[in-house]
């Protein structure tokens, strides 16, 4: 699917799924969910699940039930729903073998700076969305953009998921979502993580749901292409950022009150 097909002018794209690869019957429960609303509703729609998440605060949480593992059940969701999925990678040699499972590659915030990972991932041949660091500028996710540019891979999206603001907050400027459509690339809002509330002393990252929604109608009046949101049936039992993914019988009426902003706006 091309960068250009999830964008019609009558909607935004939608990037949703659980945080992590839990189980079979989880990825089936949520990608059957979203296809139904967003096929009422005509939003294109990626699924989205980390196959293995390298990036936890404690050696002991949750990272998935194995790279192999995870990924023949992303490739079986791509498959069964016939919808597109992403998932994000940490490590260069891992590119390929998300590629074939997978038709979107993540580059992860705190890696978008890293070289020979966006290199990797641009070579697959598959679209790339790269998360914008939450200690950098908005203006310097260009040299990010022109890396996997450079291997003849313009399929990017670059997805905006807060900036550090103290130890424990995020902060969304809406301002940057304008100046990184300046690159010529679509611009998503991620509204879980940019909620988030990182570097807790228990090593378990928290999060102001209750916003959620707030992030997604302000990002789309501010003309965002599209919206990144983690969900999940029971949130408080979710194995990966329990705090910050919306409930999935929340998603609907989000989903209805974004178009109405969407359609305003455009």
């Amino acid at each position: 699917m091309s960068t250009r097909s999830l964008k019609t002018p009558a909607s935004f794209f939608l990037v949703a799924g659980p945080c992590v690869v839990e189980s079979a019957s989880l990825l089936d429960t949520v990608a059957s969910h979203l296809k139904a609303v967003c096929s009422e509703l005509g939003i294109p729609l990626v699924f989205k699940a980390s196959y293995d998440k390298a990036n936890r605060t404690r050696l002991d949480s949750f990272r998935g039930p194995g790279k192999s593992a995870a990924l023949e059940l992303l490739a079986e969701v791509r498959a069964r729903h016939g919808i597109p999925v992403l998932t994000d990678v940490h490590e260069a040699s891992d590119c390929e073998a998300a590629a074939r499972a997978v038709d979107w590659l993540q580059i992860p915030a705190f890696l978008c700076r890293q070289t020979d990972l966006l290199l990797a991932a641009g070579r697959t041949g598959r679209g790339v969305n790269i998360k914008k660091g939450q200690f950098l500028a908005p203006d310097a996710m260009e040299s990010a953009v022109d890396k996997v540019r450079s291997t003849g891979n313009d399929r990017i999206w670059i997805t905006e998921r807060g900036t550090s603001f103290g130890y424990h907050d995020l902060i969304v400027d809406m301002t940057g979502i304008r100046r990184m459509q300046a690159f010529g690339v679509p611009v998503v809002v991620d509204c879980t993580h940019s909620v988030q509330k990182p570097n807790q002393p228990s090593g378990v990252t928290g999060g102001d749901r209750e916003s959620i929604g707030v992030i997604a109608l302000a990002a789309l009046a501010a003309g965002a292409d599209g919206l990144f949101l983690e969900v999940h049936p029971d949130p408080a039992s979710a194995l990966s950022d329990a705090a910050s993914q919306l409930p999935l019988e929340q998603l609907e009426p989000l989903l209805r009150k974004s178009l109405r902003v969407w359609q305003a706006v455009h």
